[in-house]
């Protein structure tokens, strides 16, 4: 009511600059790949144009400051008892635009400053010693929300990635991902659900060296749901969790950790490179250059002007699949859903 009767509305507060702060803040915390989607479909409601490059783009240099699980050491709670995202958004100020207007009637500015001289953080400090004294440890709140200029990383948590594979994109969680994944070669096996993928790294079909591929799952082509079972299943293998990748056109959970890449695009039900792989192909990943390409075909090592022509071939002969979803909301999100590197929202 009080906004009401200032005369905020909505559009007062979500603007392309409080985007962008929801953005800086998600590099500051190595949150969920699932914003890449999220904030540019609210972005397209509103009128901006957010998407995935946007992200790339302001997740290079930005400080990664949070120790949580699943890239980090602590619980989730100790975000909360370190101060949480107003600890986060006060170290890393300096990048964000602090006079938009928040939904208190006042600017974010104007809000820090005032829990700087409410006690809040002086609670929080409280809570901290008080959980010390219950496991025998001193915890300091850097230990959990580090300091700006003492950060963890200053690549932000996320790249997107491009190449033969995913010419308009797929995003990797690089704050949870083995470094020895960072640029690796590998061997694809692809599957077209998550239940045939997850049946055959439980019966020890997936070795080291291999690309798992995880396809149909996209936006069209079932609704894009979580990998969750499977990235699980591949990061909780110590050996399996640093040797092979997971790729697909799906999404992860905020949760998943280990070398997985999601949002493959375009994605397979749509004949994107990815409905194209088949078993033995060499994948390559450079999660530093942002390259995603298949560079073989049957474990050999070919140019790129001959994978391309063997690409074409392929799509030549492949054949759409039947619709999963032939009637009601999940349909009609098949038939209009946009990729997930601009949002996955409805386009209509």
């Amino acid at each position: 009511m009080k906004l009401v009767e200032m005369g905020i509305a909505a559009k007062d507060i979500v603007t392309m600059e409080s985007l962008e702060n929801a953005i800086m803040v998600h590099a500051a915390i190595s949150g969920s790949t699932n914003a890449v989607m999220h904030i540019p479909a609210i972005a397209h409601e509103f009128g901006f144009e957010i998407d995935a490059d946007t992200f790339d783009r302001m997740h290079r240099g930005a400080h990664y400051l949070l120790n949580i699980r699943p890239a980090g050491d602590w619980p989730a709670q100790y975000f909360y008892y370190a101060g949480g995202v107003p600890r986060v958004m006060e170290e890393i100020k300096s990048m964000l635009h602090l006079d938009v207007m928040t939904v208190t009637g006042k600017t974010l500015g104007e809000n820090l400053e005032e829990l700087k001289k409410n006690g809040f953080y002086e609670h929080c400090d409280a809570i901290l010693k008080e959980k010390s004294a219950l496991i025998g440890k001193e915890i300091k709140r850097t230990d959990i929300i580090a300091d700006f200029d003492h950060a963890i990383g200053t690549e932000g948590s996320i790249a997107i990635l491009r190449g033969n594979l995913a010419p308009e994109g797929a995003v990797i969680k690089h704050t949870a991902c083995p470094k020895e994944m960072f640029h690796a070669r590998l061997n694809a096996k692809p599957y077209d659900s998550e239940e045939e993928a997850i049946d055959a790294i439980l019966k020890g079909k997936v070795v080291p060296g291999d690309a798992v591929f995880i396809r149909y799952e996209g936006p069209r082509g079932s609704g894009m749901p979580e990998m969750f079972y499977t990235s699980e299943a591949i990061s909780s293998d110590k050996e399996l969790g640093k040797s092979i990748a997971l790729i697909t056109d799906g999404r992860f959970s905020g949760a998943s950790t280990g070398p997985v890449i999601g949002h493959c695009s375009p994605e397979a039900v749509d004949g994107g490179p990815i409905a194209l792989v088949e078993e033995g192909d060499l994948i390559e990943i450079d999660v530093k250059e942002r390259k995603l390409n298949i560079i073989g075909i049957a474990g050999e090592r070919k140019s790129m002007e001959e994978i391309d022509a063997i690409l074409k071939e392929r799509r030549q002969n492949w054949k759409p699949r039947e619709p999963k979803y032939k009637k009601g909301v999940l349909r009609l999100f098949s038939l209009h859903a946009a990729s997930p590197m601009k949002g996955a929202y409805l386009e209509y």
